[in-house]
């Protein structure tokens, strides 16, 4: 039998572990914490089907110049830390151009469109289905310029890749959210993707499959990996642990183990906050406010409030410019009340400079990367978890598996 160990518990780690287990691996799943607990606890919970075109870096000077000068709500940076960043991101400059980006799309959307089917394997024998609404997500915009906009923009994403969407008019927006305060220009219902009221929760219950599935979880240091002959050993709580493969998926912690084995990952680090509110009355389905930057989700413990990115490394301080923005634009859209906790989560999203998660083999025989999946790694986490397993399993026959692969990409 084989064996495998994954490093990290979040959606991304939970979702390889319970792929390799069902291509006949034992497989022991290692952290720090309970699964779920770190970057995978404070997304938006949006299974983003609609999202097959991932975030490019701004190409036209004016925009350049908005986010420099700070004059939106949707990125944040601090002067102090541009020289950990500036590398990155010219790389990520570099790839959002038209022929790099174009090849980008062509691996990134046809995993964006499966992502629903490949959660459902894991949903219902989860026992997990009450936290999944089906109902998908609204963008609204205060403008008509931005509305429009969206509009094109949603009908070509239909043209192109068959995405569906319903775009409503200032009307039937207000009919739509009753207990929305303004009178917006409009909306569009992006009507594909799932919400999930707890994602955390939703990473535990994938985690407790594993388990009743034979698995084995434990707590334990990363850091401690190291090669053991043939194979793999990573020390826990309860003891050592040896295997034919290790699997990183640390999310943002990945390049720092990665460097120790002499990966020189170049990653960009995007930080989101967000806080929880109490109030009767919220969006009936999760809502960005597009020109505020600020997405407002119906959670199990309040109404989650959650920002644009923050443009941070690892390890630095919080800022509090970009939830103070988003809790006043959540306020005016809908009459919530005090915020749920003392302090504002924060949380460090994986990003590569290509858009393309890390997925595949490198130098070290058996040892695997899985991470970078940016502002979708809820999202994507079991769609690339399957082809990793069947690259794991000398598989080649997915194409999909192939743009992913590090070794490709000049990381392994």
């Amino acid at each position: 039998m084989a064996t495998s160990i994954v490093l990290g518990a979040g959606m991304v780690g939970v979702s390889t572990a319970l792929a390799l287990q069902e291509n006949g691996h034992q497989v022991v799943l290692l952290d720090r914490q309970a699964p779920g607990r770190e970057t995978s606890y404070g997304n938006a919970g949006i299974i983003q089907t609609e999202a097959v075109e991932p975030y490019a870096f701004p190409r036209s000077v004016t925009e350049i110049a908005r986010v420099a000068l700070k004059r939106g709500n949707d990125v944040d940076w601090r002067l102090r830390d541009m020289p950990q960043l500036v590398r990155p991101l010219w790389r990520y400059f570099a790839q959002s151009a038209p022929a790099p980006y174009a090849r980008t799309i062509a691996a990134y959307s046809q995993l964006a469109l499966r992502a629903s089917d490949d959660h459902a394997r894991f949903i219902e024998p989860a026992g997990a289905g009450e936290l999944i609404v089906r109902q998908g997500w609204r963008a609204v915009y205060r403008t008509p310029a931005t509305f429009e906009a969206a509009a094109a923009t949603a009908e070509r994403l239909k043209r192109v890749y068959g995405v569906p969407s319903a775009v409503l008019g200032a009307s039937e927006l207000a009919a739509s959210e009753p207990a929305l305060q303004p009178r917006l220009a409009g909306a569009v219902h992006w009507t594909s993707p799932w919400t999930c009221r707890d994602p955390g929760e939703l990473v535990a219950r994938y985690a407790a499959l594993f388990i009743a599935r034979g698995g084995t979880l434990a707590r334990g240091d990363a850091m401690s990996l190291q090669q053991n002959g043939a194979g793999w050993q990573v020390l826990s709580e309860g003891g050592t642990f040896t295997a034919q493969n290790a699997i990183i998926a640390l999310g943002p912690w990945s390049p720092t183990l990665a460097k120790t084995f002499g990966y020189r990952i170049p990653m960009v680090f995007k930080r989101g906050y967000h806080r929880h509110f109490a109030g009767a009355n919220g969006p009936r389905i999760s809502m960005l406010d597009v020109d505020r930057s600020t997405l407002v989700a119906p959670m199990n413990t309040g109404w989650r409030v959650l920002t644009g990115a923050h443009m941070a490394p690892p390890g630095t301080a919080p800022a509090s410019r970009q939830i103070l923005h988003a809790a006043n634009a959540a306020r005016e859209l809908f009459g919530l009340r005090e915020p749920v906790e003392s302090t504002p989560w924060s949380g460090t999203r994986p990003c590569m400079p290509d858009m393309l998660p890390v997925v595949g083999p490198t130098r070290h025989k058996g040892l695997w990367f899985h991470f970078g999946h940016g502002h979708q790694g809820f999202t994507l986490g079991p769609t690339t978890a399957f082809l990793l397993a069947e690259q794991i399993e000398g598989g080649h026959g997915n194409p999909l598996a192939l743009p992913l692969m590090p070794s490709a990409r000049g990381w392994a």
